[in-house]
């Protein structure tokens, strides 16, 4: 069986639904929550048999009597860039990640983690998935949520520099900017493309932040958008080579500005673009990406040889295929 946390998220739901695919059983560690989150969040895993659902308060319970799991996928976290709470966001982003590593090294389960692009920061150390101590060492993350991986993956590295027990299979992905179906729950958090095509359902124009850097025109920060269905495939790729483990970038490998990823909402949606410019929140001034984009070249040297999906082909199947059906979840 495999474990996945956070399963019943943005990421962790399609991967449920490909394993499930598979054949496989998945026991999902997550919390569904009440409010406004929980009516959307369940349906996430509506579609598929799932072995369970495990509050994450009970997941060292289970890990001491059950089956060792074939491996543990942990997607879990606190992914909310605005939360300011760093004593929760360590926590549950920092602490239980290196103790499941720990643990998959005690017991010989490979383990598979999120890591992020936020560890990048404003990308003045480029965007290089370098694992080593030293490489990571220059990294600056803009905020608490980007600090919290980027001290994970940094431990991490440190254990193995210092000859410390490794689980059979280990992966930290830095996942850049991720869209695509399952992510209503997220809210502010959600992806551009799904803020967007709420606007235009709304026949309001899409707004996009204004640029306050000189020589960066509004709307043309760029960012590298990666479809779920991709960051999905990676990881079964993962799962399929045992013999692969290291820190991996997950993106396309080519930045897109959010002026293209918007005439790409209106295109799938066959209107011509409306798009007007707002002043970016005072919370995110000096904690925005301007820049990403993600280099590929380990992924591939490792024998990754999925094929990125393009923005316009990607955007067009998340609004045709599934924000406007009746049931959207995948």
């Amino acid at each position: 069986m495999y474990l996945v946390t956070g399963g019943a998220g943005f990421i962790g739901s399609n991967l449920v639904a490909a394993l499930c695919a598979r054949g496989e059983e998945v026991l999902v560690v997550d919390r569904l929550r009440a409010g406004e989150a929980g009516r959307e969040k369940w349906r996430n895993l509506a579609h598929h048999n799932i072995a369970g659902i495990l509050s994450p308060d009970r997941l060292w319970a289970y890990l001491a009597d059950a089956p060792r799991p074939k491996a543990i996928l942990h997607l879990g976290a606190i992914s909310d860039t605005t939360v300011h709470d760093g004593d929760l966001v360590a926590e549950n982003n920092l602490s239980l990640t290196l103790r499941l590593f720990s643990w998959c090294a005690d017991y010989g389960v490979p383990l598979i983690y999120a890591s992020s692009a936020a560890t990048y920061g404003g990308g003045e150390q480029g965007f290089d998935d370098d694992a080593s101590p030293e490489a990571l060492a220059r990294l600056r993350p803009l905020n608490l949520y980007g600090w919290s991986k980027h001290a994970t993956d940094r431990r991490i590295a440190d254990l193995l520099a210092r000859g410390r027990k490794a689980p059979p299979q280990w992966a930290g992905l830095k996942f850049f900017n991720v869209y695509g179906s399952n992510e209503f729950h997220k809210g502010r958090m959600a992806s551009v493309v799904l803020h967007k095509f709420r606007q235009i359902m709304s026949d309001m124009p899409a707004t996009l932040f204004r640029s306050d850097r000189e020589g960066i025109a509004d709307g043309e920060q760029l960012r590298d958008f990666v479809h779920v269905d991709d960051c999905v495939e990676v990881m079964l790729w993962l799962l399929d080579n045992p013999q692969v483990s290291g820190l991996f970038n997950v993106g396309t490998g080519t930045a897109r500005s959010f002026l293209d990823l918007t005439r790409a909402i209106y295109a799938a949606l066959g209107k011509e673009p409306e798009i007007s410019f707002v002043d970016m929140p005072i919370d995110l001034e000096g904690k925005y990406q301007y820049y990403t984009q993600a280099r590929m070249d380990r992924l591939r040297a490792a024998g990754f040889t999925g094929a990125a999906t393009g923005l316009e082909d990607g955007v067009a199947r998340y609004v045709q295929r599934y924000l406007t059906q009746t049931d959207p979840y995948v």
